[in-house]
This record gives structure tokens, C-alpha cells and sequence, in this order.
């Protein structure tokens, strides 16, 4: 029981995802660091890019959690702290992009790849259906026995 026991908690341990957050950078106003959370969980971190700033280690990432809870603590609201880091960043800083002009061929570009396989896939199976054999008519086949008829009697 014990090495079951044991074995759920490191199974645990290793599927809970492990945050980046150092204790000197927690905040001691719970509501503020809880939006410095979710604002971190928001935003890529530039070397790791799969990783938000609150899961990864990487210096520049620790450096942008200190920057969001300076900037919350000063009184920032989330959308100012998001807008400071998107001029300074780029788009890029967004884990999800926001849907404007600029990021309108990031949103739009999946659907068109989806209509374009569907449009494929819908010619392929019309050519398909066009280039099945003909069935011979009456008059066909009879003109196709008789030549088979005498090259059989000329080979012979």
C-alpha cells in the first residue's frame, strides 16, 4: 500500500505543472499576485516561445515576471501591463494573439488551408468518378468480337 501510495504522488508530482515562480518574486498581496499569475500565464516567454513566463527558468523570463509585478504593483491595470509589453515585445509576447489587422493572416491562414483541402479533395474525387471505364454499347462490342475474332483466326 505504501509503494502505491508512494508512486500516486510522485505520478502526481510529475503531471502537476511546475512554475517557474522563485519566492522572492511572489508578491505578499494575494490578489495581486494572483493577477500577476494569470497575466505571467499569458505571456511567451522569448527564448523557450512554447513556454509562458510563469512555467519557464529561463533569466529573461524571471526578469518580465519581475517587470509584471512591479508594474502591478504601481498600480497598472492588466490591459496597460499587456499593451507596455506588446510595444515593447511585439504580438509576438501574446501566448494567444489578439485578432486585428496585423494578426488577421495568423487567424484567417487555417481556414484557408481547410477550404483548399476540401476544395482538393472534391476535385480528386470528381476526376476519379470521370475516368472510370465505359461500359461498350452494343454496336462496340460487336465490332470488338470481330477483331478479336480475326486476329485469333490470322495468329492461328
Amino acid at each position: 500500500m505504501r509503494r502505491f501510495l508512494a508512486l500516486l504522488l510522485v505520478g502526481f508530482l510529475v503531471t502537476t505543472p511546475l512554475h517557474a515562480v522563485e519566492p522572492d518574486e511572489i508578491l505578499k498581496d494575494q490578489k495581486l499576485e494572483e493577477r500577476a499569475r494569470a497575466l505571467s500565464s499569458e505571456l511567451r516567454c522569448l527564448v523557450c516561445q512554447n513556454q509562458s513566463i510563469d512555467d519557464s527558468h529561463a533569466p529573461l523570463a524571471k526578469d518580465l515576471r519581475v517587470l509584471v509585478r512591479q508594474k502591478l504593483v504601481g498600480g497598472d491595470s492588466d490591459d496597460a501591463i499587456r499593451a507596455f509589453l506588446v510595444d515593447r515585445y511585439g504580438e509576438f509576447i501574446l501566448l494567444k494573439p489578439r485578432f486585428s489587422a496585423d494578426t488577421l493572416i495568423l487567424w484567417i491562414t487555417p481556414f484557408c488551408l481547410l477550404a483548399l483541402g476540401g476544395l482538393f479533395l472534391i476535385r480528386k474525387s470528381r476526376k476519379a468518378a470521370e475516368t472510370q471505364v465505359a461500359v461498350l454499347d452494343g454496336a462496340e462490342q460487336a465490332r470488338l468480337a470481330e477483331l478479336l475474332n480475326a486476329e485469333n483466326s490470322t495468329g492461328s
